[in-house]
C-alpha cells in the first residue's frame, strides 16, 4: 500500500502511526491542534531514547519521522489506500468520522477501526461500502505488542481479511482472526481474571494481595489481578467490561464488579492519577503479606486460571476464534505464561469441569456454568490439540 492514513493522534493512534512508518508513508489527523503538537513532541522523544537504547539506528528515526505527514484537514486523506480510526471508545462518533471519511476517500480505500469492543459490523453499516470495512485492533503500546486482532465484519469482502493480514505481517506483527463478537478473543477470554479475583475479594476469601501473590507466584503471572488493573486505568478496564457484559445481553460471566465501578465514581483511576487499589487507602493492605504458600493461594489460582480455561474453551466452542489464534492470543496479546487450551491439558481436562461443577453446585449461578465443550471432552476423554 502506498499511503496509510491515521485518525486519532492520542497513545495508540500515535503508536500504529509510529510502526506504519517504518515501512509506509502515513498520514496522521488529530483534530484537536494541543493534542496533535504534543504527539508530535512525544514520536519525537521517544524515537531518540530507542536510538539512544540502539533498538533504531539514527537513520531509521529520520525515515520514519519523514514518512509520517500531519494533517490539519481529513481532506488531505482523500488518496490513502488504508485508514485506521484511534479515536475515543464512543460508537456514535466512530459512526461520525467514517461518515465524513466516507465522502472523502476513493473506491478503493479501505477503512478500519481499533476499537477493542464495539460491534464492527455495527461501524460498517455506517458507511456506503461496508465489504471493504474491518477492525484492527492493536494492543498497547502498539509499537511493543505484537499481537493485532482481525475482526472482519459481517459485510466485509474475505479478500481485504487477506489483504490486511499480509500488511500487518510485513509491519513484523502477529495475527489472529476473531468473529465479531464483543470483547473479541483477548477483552472477552481475559475477563475472569479481572472480574472473579473482584468476586474473590468482594467476599472476603482473601485479601487483594493475596490474590495478586497466587497468580504471580503460583500462575506464573507478570502482574496480579489488582495490580493489573490499577496498570491499565479502571475507568478503561471497567468500561471494557461493562461493554462486554451489556453487549452479550448481560451474560453472568461477564458481570462487572461494584467494587470497581466505586473506584470509577470517586475517579480513583489507577496508576494514571495515583489513585486505585494499591494507590488509594488500601495501599499498605499488601504490606504484612505471608510470601508462605498456603492452601488458600492455590485454591484462588485454580479458581482463576480454571474460570479463564472456561472462557476460552467457550470462546472454541463458539466459533469465534480457532485454537491456535486462542492461544497465540491470549501469550501475545495479554502475555499469559501459557496458553489457556493447553493448561487445561496441564491441569487435566477432568479437573477443569470439576472445579466450575463445584463452583456452580456452590453458588448457583450462571456464571459458573461450565462450558459444553469441556463438560462433552471430558465425558469422551479428549484433551485440546493446539
Amino acid at each position: 500500500m502506498k499511503q496509510i492514513g491515521v485518525v486519532g493522534a492520542g497513545t495508540m493512534g500515535l503508536g500504529i502511526a509510529q510502526v506504519a512508518a517504518q515501512f509506509e508513508r502515513v498520514l496522521v489527523y488529530e483534530s484537536i491542534e494541543s493534542v496533535r503538537f504534543k504527539a508530535q513532541q512525544s514520536l519525537s522523544t521517544k524515537l531518540n531514547m530507542l536510538v539512544e537504547k540502539g533498538k533504531i539506528s539514527p537513520s531509521s528515526k529520520d525515515e520514519i519521522l519523514t514518512h509520517i505527514h500531519w494533517c490539519k484537514d481529513l481532506s488531505e486523506m482523500k488518496h490513502c489506500d488504508l485508514i485506521i480510526e484511534a479515536i475515543r471508545e464512543d460508537l456514535q462518533i466512530k459512526k461520525d468520522l467514517f461518515s465524513t471519511l466516507s465522502d472523502i476517500i476513493s473506491e478503493k480505500c479501505i477503512l478500519a477501526t481499533n476499537t477493542s469492543s464495539l460491534s464492527i459490523t455495527g461501524l460498517a453499516a455506517s458507511v456506503p461500502q461496508p465489504d471493504k470495512f474491518i477492525g484492527i485492533h492493536f494492543f498497547n503500546p502498539a509499537p511493543m505488542m505484537q499481537l493485532v486482532e482481525i475482526i472482519p465484519a459481517l459485510q466485509t469482502d474475505p479478500s481485504i481479511i487477506n489483504l490486511v493480514s499480509e500488511l500487518l505481517r510485513k509491519w513484523g506483527k502477529i495475527t489472529v482472526i476473531a468473529k465479531d463478537t464483543p470483547g473479541f478473543i483477548v477483552n472477552k477470554i481475559a475477563r475472569p481474571y479481572y472480574s472473579e479475583a473482584l468476586r474473590i475479594y468482594d467476599e472476603g476469601i482473601a485479601q487483594m494481595g493475596e490474590i495478586d501473590f497466587a497468580m504471580t507466584t503460583l500462575g506464573g503471572f507478570r502482574m496480579g489481578p489488582f495490580r493489573l488493573m490499577d496498570f491499565i486505568g479502571h475507568d478503561v478496564n471497567y468500561a471494557v467490561t461493562e461493554i462486554v457484559w451489556s453487549e452479550n445481553y448481560f451474560e453472568p460471566r461477564f458481570k462487572p464488579s461494584i467494587t470497581q465501578k466505586k473506584l470509577v465514581e470517586a475517579g480513583f483511576l489507577g496508576d494514571k492519577n495515583g489513585k486505585g487499589f494499591y494507590a488509594s487507602a488500601n495501599k499498605n493492605e499488601n504490606s504484612t503479606l505471608n510470601t508462605e504458600i498456603k492452601s488458600i493461594h492455590i485454591e484462588i489460582f485454580h479458581r482463576i486460571v480454571v474460570m479463564l480455561i472456561n472462557e476460552a474453551a467457550d470462546t472454541l466452542y463458539y466459533g469465534i476464534a480457532s485454537a491456535n489464534d486462542i492461544e497465540t492470543a491470549m501469550t501475545k496479546g495479554v502475555n499469559y505464561p501459557k496458553g489457556l487450551l493447553n493448561w487445561a491439558n496441564e491441569l487435566g481436562i477432568s479437573f477443569c469441569v470439576e472445579t466450575m461443577d463445584k463452583l456452580y453446585d456452590f453458588y448457583k449461578e450462571d456464571r459458573y456454568r461450565c462450558s459444553p465443550l469441556l463438560s462433552n471432552m471430558y465425558k469422551s476423554g479428549e484433551i485440546f490439540y493446539v
